[in-house]
């Protein structure tokens, strides 16, 4: 499969599982996390799915398309770590969270992502969803969009 087909499929694999986890919070209180903005294009698409829902955003950098700054309010910049903690300690409660960190090396990514997966536990709602490119640990798996081919991307319930 070339590079493009495999970005395609990826796309469309985050797409239809933010979708998918969208309709699973309809009955749940609480905003909306994009952990790692990156250009915005996940973050853009959060905030046109669920236009009622404050979409907060944590990365280390602001260096999104002008299109998709978020407010200054809901964007946290630093080290997700600090910044989850502080949500938590703001008792915001979310029911939706993107995870999407990584520094390029798969065993590096995987060992932030089991590392942040307490922090994200303390700011999530129970019941609330999170849609993870990494594995996290201490959630409930969830099989996610039967469309999505296994371990394209995860799916847990907090």
């Amino acid at each position: 499969m070339s590079r493009l087909d495999s970005m395609l499929r990826r796309l469309t694999a985050q797409r239809d599982g933010l979708n998918w986890a969208a309709d699973q919070i309809r009955g749940l209180s609480g905003d909306v996390l994009d952990i790692g903005l990156g250009n915005g294009r996940t973050y853009d698409h959060l905030r046109e799915t669920l236009p009622d829902r404050r979409v907060r955003v944590i990365d280390r950098v602001l260096q999104c398309h002008p299109s998709c700054v978020p407010p200054e309010a809901d964007f946290l910049q630093g080290e997700a770590r600090p910044m989850l903690d502080q949500l938590a300690d703001e008792n915001s409660p979310i029911a939706l969270a993107h995870y999407d960190l990584g520094f390029g090396v798969p065993e590096r990514d995987i060992a932030e992502a089991a590392a942040l997966s307490p922090a994200i536990a303390a700011v999530m709602t129970p019941g609330g969803i999170i849609v993870s490119g990494q594995p996290l640990v201490g959630f409930e798996e969830l099989q996610g969009p039967a469309d999505i081919p296994p371990g394209r991307y995860l799916f847990y319930r907090a």
